[in-house]
């Protein structure tokens, strides 16, 4: 089985349906997923921490595309890990991959398999995490420029807020073209918001999950997300210079 490949154009928003545990996976179908989201994520950590870390747990899903996130303990990972086990975690998976998550923070010590990725074609999400605080964009910035060197296709952020100004700046650093897709997303109380918010001014990957585990701190189920997002209109131009 191989999974469609994801491309990803700034501006064209896609729902990820989350999973955070192997039953939920065993138990999703093409219909029920693809009904909920436009994209399916497996942490593959997770897996790894249930003893279910091979084909036969994705297996059956052949018609949605799969994008496999090898998590780091340090931003959100389940269990500790080193680059070679990640590694080798996405080696698994990789012939069934429509896109790849590793950690901007990991890309110089997985190095090796990122040049797998970009000769096989399979998009890499470059992502960086934030579960404190909402980071200066000079920050994010500096993460892209690390993502962009490393050829990825995306860059994905998320960061706590606690206050307007952090669901502010968020949305700041999403509407400006970067020449690069990104994807902006909050944690906390006030990331349902920031996730339609952000999907708004073009986030091209927008989280929520599917089954009853939320994968990330205010993550609400893909299909509310789904919904919220067709609710709401684009804002226009956003990748012109920014939201002022």
């Amino acid at each position: 089985m191989v999974s469609r490949l994801l491309r990803f154009e700034s501006g064209r928003t896609r729902v990820v349906g989350s999973i955070g545990d192997s039953e939920v996976l065993r138990k999703t179908t093409d219909d029920a997923a693809m009904a909920d989201c436009d994209v399916v994520e497996i942490r593959l950590d997770i897996l790894a921490a249930e003893k279910a870390l091979n084909r036969s747990s994705w297996s059956h899903l052949v018609n949605v595309p799969i994008l496999f996130t090898a998590r780091r303990e340090e931003e959100g990972g389940v269990i500790p890990s080193t680059a070679a086990e990640r590694s080798a975690w996405i080696e698994l998976a990789i012939d069934d991959a429509a896109a790849i998550d590793i950690e901007v923070a990991s890309l110089e010590e997985m190095q090796a398999i990122t040049a797998v990725l970009k000769s096989r074609g399979i998009p890499l999400v470059a992502s960086f995490h934030d579960f404190t605080a909402t980071p200066p964009q000079e920050v994010w910035q500096q993460k892209l420029e690390i993502a962009r060197a490393a050829g990825a296709a995306v860059f994905k952020a998320a960061a706590r807020i606690r206050q307007p100004s952090d669901l502010a700046s968020l949305a700041e650093f999403q509407s400006i073209n970067h020449g690069l897709p990104v994807a902006m997303m909050g944690m906390g109380a006030l990331a349902p918001v920031s996730r339609v918010l952000c999907a708004q001014y073009g986030s091209v990957l927008n989280y929520g999950y599917l089954g009853n585990v939320p994968t990330a701190p205010g993550q609400w189920s893909a299909a509310r997300l789904k919904n919220a997002i067709a609710a709401v209109e684009p804002v226009p131009d956003h990748s012109a210079t920014g939201i002022s």
